[in-house]
């Protein structure tokens, strides 16, 4: 994916993009005030781009090319660049960038003719009669709006408006690109102070830009002609680093040899060249990597026929040389974003340095050179392709840009707009999501799932409630990783954003602009509901006569257990049965009331359950004996029986009482826990659930809502341990709540 260095230096130019040095600015000069051609024969100075466009497009119709050169030349006529030269070599030189990459005729026309609106007589609606809508639309797609019109915001409306143009035809901002490019290279002439305002722009959006279109051919030159602009002394470090390494043996190409000679052994026909990293690339790496090698300067690539063939030459690589398996990376079967595709390794040679090697077909490489702009027109007729009214099915139209203009249009002021599009073009890397209903999801990296719920259902996500991540609950401020699996979970009724709306904690895990712009938007509109989605779900006092317990059933679940249980034998009678030396006795929980039959190894012990694990049958259960001739019994996986177990306590043979064992019956005693959405009526809901499996409700407890999640605590009577399991599933049934679990068991989704 990396491409050579600009040349800027000796060593740096790229083969596959020529550079409009200063010989061919002064061809193109003589040529242009030589005039225009007869009918019917090219131009001199658009012989070449013709030449070079014939090389990927073999048919093309070059009389339009002639045309529109025509039309520029006459325009620009007597307008001069900065430079000294006629202006007319600008559109020239844009036009063969274009060519180079692979772009069709319709790109190159609009792209001579790209500033003649802006700058010349010339009018749109000539533009459109002579070349057609399709040339139209990009010209004005690319064409500047005044400043006096628009003054201080003419720039970042511009883009607005070049971004809307781009989100219907990409070729908009292949030509925007291309445009930047050359005005950059040709920068020099301007004041420093310009120079670096220009740079800074490039940098933090026409770059990202060329990033997330693929063209990389752009992409790298640009990074590499701002780095010498806004970093000068790093960048003729990196000169200088380069220029020490130019006249020294390259391991890079005794490498590319020992590569060759294995695959052509193996019977594999592959082209394998040496990529000379370029200038930005370079400097990254030896900030990581500290001092540089000969291998560090530049990558191997392997072109091969088909995909077939890239797993056929990373198998052999793998084989005959030692492989760096942390490197690899497999962006065919998963393409990156931006279209890109390639196999990603290192391997060790016969001398031990590590060399990178990208694996890809032809067809992937130009692609990965020139993004969008190799896959041609995306508008010529396809069959079976539909487009929805009003626009042209665009099969190039990738998902971040279908984000970033459903936020712009929701953006009218031009500095949130400006502010707001630089930081969504910051995040450089994207991750795929995958949907519970079999789609895919496309975000930014590091996006959080309340990202996710605005790119999926725009302002509708208001009554987003929770989430499922790879099947488990998450909180939304859970941060995706590439490959998640994720379930968005609604309100009932979306319509209810009074009760189910978002709260400013969202925007400290919203990372997109469009989640942003959509909760700030929707808090403006419900200033009181801001507060209200912060407190606690109230209780009811007449609601099944439920009353408040939380700070003294936490003070019993989480303190000693055997102050709990000398406490508990306080005031109790428990009858006993004697059967062999063995106690059989309802237990208590020290309100004189029996819990469940329960046979004990300790004649004469009063048993008790102990409220931090309220075991029930069939529990398996552990028994320790306490002050006042009790013995409480915990499940065995209560974390108090480790405490005890650790400071020597010996535990008392108990188990649960059958009828042979003349078990006394009676109720069973049990703490759980319902983790839920925060909604009205809960509270309602959960304790008729309950009442209608015949539990009792001794003490409920409410949390304060946390992100829309609530904890509610149920200390509850049972006439029939039985009834347990079928009572937990109807308490999970209750729509809102998402688990049930009993007190001791950690909780998965645990505030």
């Amino acid at each position: 994916m990396s491409a050579e260095a600009t040349d800027q230096a000796p060593f740096g130019r790229r083969r596959g993009l020529p550079r409009i040095d200063l010989r061919n600015l002064r061809r193109f000069s003589r040529a242009a005030l030589l005039g225009s051609a007869s009918r019917g024969r090219l131009p001199d100075a658009i012989e070449h781009v013709a030449k070079v466009h014939r090389v990927h497009h073999p048919g093309a119709d070059l009389d339009v090319l002639r045309k529109a050169y025509v039309l520029a030349e006459s325009s620009h006529r007597g307008q001069m660049r900065k430079s000294g030269e006629p202006y007319i070599t600008h559109p020239l030189a844009v036009t063969l960038i274009l060519a180079e990459l692979g772009a069709e005729t319709t790109t190159l026309t609009a792209s001579l003719l790209h500033d003649t609106v802006e700058d010349t007589e010339v009018t749109l609606d000539q533009v459109g009669e002579e070349f057609g809508e399709e040339v139209r639309f990009l010209v004005d797609g690319v064409t500047k709006l005044e400043k006096v019109d628009y003054g201080a915001a003419a720039e970042p409306e511009t883009f607005r408006k070049m971004l809307v143009a781009t989100g219907n035809d990409v070729r908009v901002m292949s030509i925007k690109l291309a445009d930047r490019l050359h005005n950059m290279r040709t920068l020099g002439v301007m004041r420093p102070e310009k120079q670096a305002r220009i740079a800074k722009v490039t940098r933090d959006v026409l770059i990202p830009l060329a990033e997330r279109l693929g063209v990389q051919a752009l992409k790298t030159e640009l990074e590499d002609l701002v780095f010498a602009i806004l970093h000068p002394e790093e960048y003729a470090r990196t000169r200088e680093l380069l220029l020490a390494h130019a006249g020294r043996p390259d391991p890079l190409a005794q490498a590319a040899e020992d590569v060759r000679g294995v695959l052509h052994e193996a019977g594999i026909t592959a082209e394998v060249l040496v990529r000379p990293r370029h200038f930005v690339s370079v400097h990254r790496v030896g900030l990581k990597r500290g001092e540089l090698t000969g291998t560090d300067l530049g990558r191997l690539l392997v072109l091969v026929a088909d995909d077939a063939d890239c797993y056929a030459v990373l198998g052999e690589l793998h084989t005959c040389f030692t492989p760096v398996i942390s490197e690899f990376k497999d962006f065919i079967a998963v393409p990156k974003f931006n279209l890109y595709q390639s196999l990603h390794t290192a391997v060790a040679g016969r001398d031990g340095e590590v060399t990178e090697v990208l694996i890809r077909t032809h067809q992937m490489h130009r692609v990965a050179e020139a993004g969008v702009i190799a896959l041609g027109n995306p508008y010529a007729p396809t069959e079976g392709v539909d487009a929805p009214e009003g626009e042209r099915a665009d099969p190039t139209r990738p998902g971040w840009l279908s984000r970033l203009l459903d936020w712009q249009s929701a953006t009218p002021d031009p500095d949130i707009f400006w502010t707001s599009l630089r930081d969504d073009l910051a995040q450089d890397r994207e991750i795929t999501v995958f949907r519970s209903d079999g789609g895919t999801l496309g975000l930014p990296a590091g996006a959080s799932c309340v990202d996710a719920a605005y790119a999926l259902y725009g302002d509708d996500a208001h009554s987003c409630i929770g989430a499922r991540v790879n099947g488990r609950i998450a909180t939304l401020s859970t941060v995706l990783r590439d490959g998640d699996t994720l379930q968005l979970l609604m309100a009932s009724d979306s319509r209810d954003t009074a009760s189910h709306g978002p709260s400013p904690e969202w925007l400290d895990h919203a990372r997109t602009p469009a989640a942003r712009i959509a909760i700030n938007r929707w808090l403006a509109a419900h200033p009181a509901s801001q507060h209200e989605l912060r407190e606690p779900a109230e209780a009811p006092e007449s609601a099944s006569g439920l009353t408040d317990r939380d700070g003294q059933d936490r003070q019993d679940g989480q303190d000693g257990h055997e102050t709990q249980d000398a406490q508990a034998t306080r005031g109790s009678q428990a009858s006993q049965a004697s059967h062999g030396g063995q106690t059989v006795a309802p237990a208590s929980t020290g309100a004189g009331r029996p819990e469940a039959g329960i046979v004990v190894d300790l004649p004469g012990a009063t048993v008790r359950l102990a409220r931090c694990c309220t075991p029930v049958p069939p529990d398996a259960i552990t028994g320790f004996a306490v002050r006042g001739g009790a013995v409480t019994v915990h499940r065995e996986r209560c974390p108090g029986v480790a405490r005890m177990t650790s400071t020597g306590r010996t535990a008392v043979g108990v188990r649960w009482a059958d009828e042979d064992d003349g078990d006394g019956g009676g109720d069973y005693r049990v703490t759980l826990f319902a983790e839920a959405f925060s909604r009205p009526h809960l509270l309602a809901d959960l304790t008729e659930a309950i009442a209608a499996e015949g539990a009792e409700v001794v003490a409920a407890a409410v949390e304060p809502p946390r992100e829309q999640r609530v904890r509610h605590t149920y200390t509850l009577q049972l006439p029939d341990a039985g009834r347990l399991p079928t009572l937990m599933r109807a308490m999970r049934n209750v729509p809102g709540v998402y688990d049930v679990t009993r007190e001791g068991r950690s909780m998965a989704a645990a505030h």
